[in-house]
């Protein structure tokens, strides 16, 4: 029942100077108005059934699941598309993101929006309680690190752990203390970091297996490693001397490469000089050999002529020489004179030879 305004306006205007309606016109809009009943019960339960049960329908997204509870109990899993439960309170249903890469950070928190003075976009803040951790060689360092996850058995995820988000954060940070725990301070600083990402992502997925959590830990990456700020000048003057050891064995390995192969060389070439001495002396042996025994097999043959023939030849070098002093004499001078020793000439002989 609505109240019939345009009747009253068209009352209005038929009024002389376009008075406004009287009150006889509002009650009788009003005695209309008590008479209006409202639909029975046996229309509008119906209609509640109607829009009950079609609350039930929901639709999975491909990149959900469904999961149907009884009175708050697991049921059953949906795939992406439409499905109907039986609508609430007997049966709900959640569908968690089950391909979606979520992250969480350990040591550092990210203002991705500005919510105080203090805090602007893309601003990380240091979280020491979660950062400063203690070494296998007792040094004190700083890890800000970040985990991926993601949803790897929705029933799991929604009905054996009261909070896996708060488990994931604890099974992180205390997966990670033990790996650094482990080693010592350089690995985490310098070409140790890769490893110690891959340990501690198994660690923590044996971790939230065992609490059957239905989470599945994507990567580990650790972001900022330093030593804490009340040592840095310390650790930069070790990182320096460091670079400087490694400069020095550097330009040692270098001279060695550039040395080495001169002094192989060398040595290649000296050894290649004695063989080939030694080879040419045993050819020179050898051959002085032979000719010895060919003249010996010649001088078997006829003795006297051999040794006249080598005394000829033994006189023709001497006579030859000019530089040898000679003296000739007949065989019945030699028998008549008496042979002498030139004394004087010996110190003139032997002086030389003691100067040397």
């Amino acid at each position: 029942m609505n109240w019939d305004w345009e009747k009253l306006q068209k009352q209005q205007q038929g009024r002389p100077g376009g008075q406004p309606p009287s009150f006889d016109d509002f009650q009788d809009q009003f005695d209309k108005f008590k008479k209006f009943k409202l639909p029975g019960w046996k229309l509008i339960v119906p209609i509640f059934i109607l829009l009950w049960l079609a609350s039930g329908f929901y639709i999975v997204e491909p990149d959900e699941v469904g999961v149907v509870k009884l009175f708050g109990a697991f049921k059953t899993i949906t795939t992406a598309g439409p499905n109907y439960h039986i609508p609430y309170p007997v049966e709900s249903v959640e569908t968690p993101k089950v391909t979606q890469i979520r992250r969480i950070e350990f040591g550092f928190r990210s203002a991705t929006r500005s919510r105080s003075k203090n805090f602007q976009q893309g601003v990380t803040n240091e979280v020491k309680g979660e950062s400063l951790m203690l070494t296998g060689d007792e040094n004190i360092i700083s890890v800000q690190f970040i985990v991926q996850y993601m949803i790897k058995d929705a029933k799991d995820y929604l009905f054996n752990v009261n909070d896996p988000e708060k488990t994931l954060a604890h099974a992180g940070e205390a997966a990670m203390r033990e790996i650094i725990g482990k080693g010592k301070i350089d690995d985490a600083l310098t070409t140790g970091k890769q490893e110690i990402q891959i340990e501690t992502r198994e660690l923590m997925q044996r971790i939230l297996d065992s609490y059957h959590t239905g989470l599945s830990i994507v990567a580990v990456q650790m972001q900022n490693v330093h030593p804490p700020e009340e040592v840095v000048v310390a650790f930069k003057d070790v990182a320096s001397a460091r670079e400087d050891k490694s400069r020095f064995i550097n330009e040692a390995e270098a001279y060695q490469r550039d040395i080495l192969p001169k002094a192989r060389g060398e040595a290649a070439r000296i050894v290649n000089a004695a063989e080939a001495y030694k080879e040419a002396n045993i050819r020179r042996s050898q051959g002085d050999a032979a000719r010895f025994l060919s003249v010996l097999t010649e001088y078997n043959k006829a003795k006297d002529i051999t040794r006249r023939r080598m005394y000829l030849e033994t006189m023709e070098a001497i006579m030859a020489n000019p530089e040898t002093e000679k003296l000739i004499m007949s065989d019945d001078a030699l028998k008549k004179s008496i042979p002498y020793l030139p004394l004087e000439k010996l110190p003139k002989q032997a002086a030389p030879r003691e100067k040397q």
